[in-house]
């Protein structure tokens, strides 16, 4: 260690509070090799900037590669695909690395809160809300799952219904905190429940999205998911014309296959960065569909469900492409519609495409959000959560805006 690691580390300490994520990282790395804090950050000369893999913040992205190449096929492997890393955040790998060379007693505030093992703590239940754990059981199987209830019920007026299927490794509570929905609840008066997928049915509490028992109707998951919203649309005042489902990743997968086999209940769907229905019938097939896209869907008959999609553009995990191939399943066989294609950047944030296709009425039927520079994460979620993406766009916002817009047409 050469004497100019304190104040490189003070100077990466300085940038990170800045905001100036990509700094700091490429200091400690030049750091780490030996090299002064105004070392040039590209020593072979190539113009492309060091990248640090770290899932949900990507950093340097602009070359990063189109897509991982699955190497493995058993299940464990393939719930790894689907978030392949620890739960780990900037300010997690900013601090691993320092702690490699880092001289005792040099104490650094590099805890960023982006995701990684040290997060804020979620928002407390406001006076009269309540967040609640109940189980399912049919047939199929048993699941537990959490149900969010606003302290403004609106009087005894039916409230819709957000039915929400986390990614791999995450839990309700988890799910919840990052994709703030809950705080959306109170904001605009709905219920939100969160099904949990348990470690006993998938080894990483992956949604088996690919396996061909839990993409039919009334067989497998399926089955307990429509259950659990069947039960609490009994046990509650819910508006069945306001009933919809969205998930990320495997979650998201899994709400595609709901939508399409349970069209009669949800009225609209999001799908965040997951895959068609149909996309896999086993474990080769859905690596394939997740390294590249395009896999085999099964396509949707009758009137489409109203479909709204985010996916990153830079997602390593579940190939871009896969959002393309939900946008196709969604609008069936049906002919005549208009693209609308808007671009916009958050303030602070990432770039974003937002394609509306419409059909001969004006109606948009679907909404695709295609998120520049992002990877594997929930856009705009909070740090609070795992596998968030603070710098937007706000996809909570949006899938609900979308939902509300779109009650079932033929029981509303």
């Amino acid at each position: 260690m050469t004497d100019r690691f304190p104040s490189g580390m003070a100077e990466a300490t300085r940038l990170t509070s800045a905001g100036k994520l990509t700094e700091a990282t490429a200091l400690i790395q030049r750091l780490l090799r030996g090299e002064g804090p105004g070392a040039a950050s590209d020593p072979a000369g190539t113009g492309s900037p060091t990248i640090i893999d770290v899932e949900p913040v990507t950093v340097g992205v602009a070359d990063a590669p189109p897509h991982r190449t699955a190497t493995a096929a058993s299940a464990g492997a393939f719930a790894g695909r689907f978030h392949p890393k620890p739960r780990a955040g900037l300010g997690e790998t900013l601090r691993n690395l320092a702690r490699r060379v880092m001289p005792d007693g040099l104490d650094l505030d590099l805890d960023l809160g982006v995701g990684g093992a040290a997060r804020p703590a979620a928002d407390p239940l406001p006076d009269g809300a309540s967040f609640t754990r109940a189980s399912y059981r049919n047939e199929a199987g048993a699941r537990a799952y959490k149900l969010y209830v606003p302290a403004d019920r609106r009087g005894e007026e039916p409230l819709p219904l957000v039915v929400m299927l986390h990614g791999c490794t995450q839990s309700t509570d988890d799910f919840a905190a990052g994709t703030r929905m809950n705080a959306l609840a109170e904001e605009h008066g709905f219920l939100v429940a969160y099904p949990e997928q348990p470690s006993s049915a998938n080894a990483n509490k992956c949604w088996n999205w690919f396996s061909p028992d839990d993409q039919r109707r009334d067989r497998g998951e399926p089955s307990l998911i429509a259950g659990i919203t069947r039960r609490i649309m009994q046990d509650h005042a819910v508006d069945p014309g306001r009933v919809y489902i969205a998930g990320l990743s495997a979650g998201g997968a899994a709400a595609a296959v709901m939508a399409a086999t349970y069209p009669d209940l949800y009225a609209a769907v999001g799908v965040h960065s997951g895959l068609p229905h149909g996309a896999a019938r086993d474990l080769p097939s859905a690596f394939a569909a997740m390294r590249q896209g395009g896999g085999p869907a099964v396509r949707r008959s009758g009137a489409p469900v109203p479909t709204i999609v985010f996916h990153g553009d830079r997602d390593t995990t579940v190939h871009p492409r896969n959002g393309d191939d939900v946008v196709a399943q969604s609008k069936g066989g049906m002919t005549g519609m208009q693209a609308t294609v808007e671009r916009g950047t958050v303030s602070g944030g990432h770039g974003y495409s937002r394609t509306l296709h419409a059909d001969v009425s004006g109606r948009v039927l679907c909404e695709q959000w295609t998120i520049h520079g992002a990877g594997h994460a929930w856009a705009g979620g909070s740090p609070a959560g795992s596998y968030t993406d603070p710098r937007g766009p706000d996809a909570s916002r949006e899938m609900l805006r979308f939902f509300l817009a779109n009650p079932h047409r033929s029981v509303s």
